[in-house]
């Protein structure tokens, strides 16, 4: 079966055509310079210095011992990379919640050292672990943050070492989160950093003496209503959107009507939402989700499993790869607004490759220009219905 034509509640493809005569519709093949590239969205093997407050948390950590280490990383892994290398005898984890930068980390090493493993997983690989290493991005999610160290200070062993080290040098948040443990705080300037700076990092070093006292739950649930069923998505930090469904997301499912039978993928599910208002509609209709961030996926396969739901399937997926290729009937997107279109453009160019001839894709965004420009040079019948202060882009895969 085909897509319906009346892809977005509401409208037929004769409604819709008036309102975009000004989008050109291309139908066929294009020229080479302007077909669709995911180059940049390939795992880069640049070589890169570790950003500021990764050297310096590498720095401090060089001083202390520790065999089984764990470090994040807000760039490629470099402090993971170097202290596999320098600690033949150690077992280090490089900890990432996206595949993304997980694969830009492994491509930019020139060699993977047998001791390290580069994990992209929902929570901190177990431990006990003798150090932990974690920079910290002053402008970065503070619930992520706060979720991260606590994490780090579980999986120590008693007497291990956890270096935290943050890009702001008056910093007292990172101070004061750590401090809340009850463990001792030690800080460690960034060398030459003296009293008149303006810029730079800091560092800080607490010694793991006892278990924490309490362990908070980050994660929350969120209940939403869909043509009259009440369902239960579930988010975590770094999850977009946490505590919250996304108005986007909302938009999007009531723009959706889906025939019995339908197979249809939720390209970047996030927590789930989407996903799961599709597939609780009708059991007939086949969900495919899938998203780069091990937490969303966490949170979706939890959503599905609370719902009771058995036609939805999710998957961790950084190159937007879905099974049977060319196959599928409707493929949803709520892309990020950041990376200047790049992941807007694979979401694009992986619902193009997924769809059958005919299918459909519908875009909820804020910033519709980009997709008005660059879709109808592939996609047929291009359309865009303002709803508040978002746009719903539909097109049409060509036969």
């Amino acid at each position: 079966m085909r897509w319906p034509t009346a892809a977005v509640k509401g409208r037929d493809a004769a409604r819709v055509a008036p309102a975009m005569a000004n989008v050109p519709s291309v139908r066929g093949g294009l020229p080479t310079e302007a077909r669709y590239a995911l180059r940049s969205m390939k795992p880069s093997a640049e070589h890169l210095p570790a950003r500021p407050a990764e050297a310096h948390a590498l720095s401090v950590a060089r001083d202390l011992p520790g065999d089984r280490i764990v470090c994040t990383t807000n760039g490629r892994g470099q402090a993971a990379h170097s202290l596999a290398i320098e600690r033949p005898a150690a077992s280090v984890a490089a900890w990432f919640l996206d595949l993304h930068p997980r694969d830009s980390a492994v491509a930019s090493w020139s060699t993977t050292p047998v001791n390290l493993a580069a994990e992209c997983v929902a929570d901190m690989p177990s431990g006990p672990y003798d150090l932990a290493v974690v920079p910290i991005a002053k402008d970065g999610e503070a619930e992520l943050s706060r979720d991260v160290l606590q994490a780090a200070l579980v999986n120590l062993a008693i007497g291990g070492h956890l270096v935290a080290a943050i890009d702001n040098l008056r910093d007292t948040w990172l101070h004061g989160q750590l401090a809340d443990s009850g463990e001792t705080v030690r800080v460690r300037h960034a060398e030459g950093a003296g009293p008149r700076a303006k810029q730079g990092t800091v560092a800080y070093i607490v010694q793991k003496t006892r278990e924490p006292a309490k362990i908070r739950d980050f994660s929350c649930e969120v209940v939403f209503r869909d043509r009259g069923n009440l369902l239960t998505a579930f988010t975590r930090p770094g999850v977009f959107a946490h505590r919250r469904i996304d108005p986007g997301a909302r938009h999007l499912l009531n723009a959706v009507d889906v025939a019995a039978e339908t197979r249809v993928l939720d390209i970047g599910c996030g927590s789930g939402c989407v996903a799961l208002g599709i597939a609780a509609r009708d059991p007939s209709v086949h969900v495919h989700a899938l998203d780069s961030s091990a937490r969303a996926v966490d949170c979706t396969r939890r959503g599905i499993a609370h719902n009771a739901l058995t036609n939805v399937t999710v998957a961790l997926e950084a190159q937007g790869r879905v099974p049977e290729p060319g196959s599928w009937d409707l493929a949803l997107a709520n892309p990020p607004y950041y990376s200047d279109f790049r992941l807007a453009e694979l979401f694009v160019e992986s619902a193009r490759l997924a769809l059958a001839p005919g299918g459909t894709l519908l875009v909820v965004t804020k910033q519709p220009s980009w997709y008005l420009e660059h879709l109808p040079r592939m996609w047929n019948d291009v359309a865009r219905e303002e709803v508040k202060t978002y746009h719903i882009i539909e097109a049409v895969r060509p036969g």
